[in-house]
């Protein structure tokens, strides 16, 4: 059965930071390309960040790129996200979904992937 498990989403005050993780079962994770996409409300769901299978390639929305991470621990077959100098404009739900294969040059097409996770929230807040 195949699924994907987000956590670590909370309440966070400006600037700060949080690490999301993207559990999977059902399936080894770093045969797949894993994402990172966002949802606010009222908003389209758009990507912030994928890992590639093959190589570990990374790929970052402008939005987030020097501020965000993402890592995988082939071991806990987890994907994670860092996120570091957070800003209020990152409020919003999180969520973990892989794909089979793709064209990285449009990473973020949400029709890539086939599997999503539940996700989490983030909010950022003073």
């Amino acid at each position: 059965h195949v699924q994907l498990v987000e956590s670590g989403g909370g309440l966070v005050h400006p600037g700060g930071s949080l690490r999301l993780s993207c559990a999977a079962s059902g399936f080894t994770l770093d045969h797949y390309v894993t994402g990172w996409f966002l949802q606010a409300p009222g908003k389209e769901r758009e990507g912030v960040s994928c890992i590639s299978s093959i190589d570990g390639s990374t790929y970052y929305a402008d939005s987030v790129k020097g501020r965000f991470t993402i890592s995988r621990d082939n071991a806990k077959n987890t994907v994670y996200l860092q996120m570091n100098s957070l800003k209020p404009e990152d409020t919003a739900i999180y969520y973990c979904a892989r794909a089979t294969s793709m064209e990285f040059s449009s990473w973020p097409r949400s029709s890539w992937y086939d599997y999503w996770g539940q996700g989490t929230q983030v909010t950022v807040s003073s």
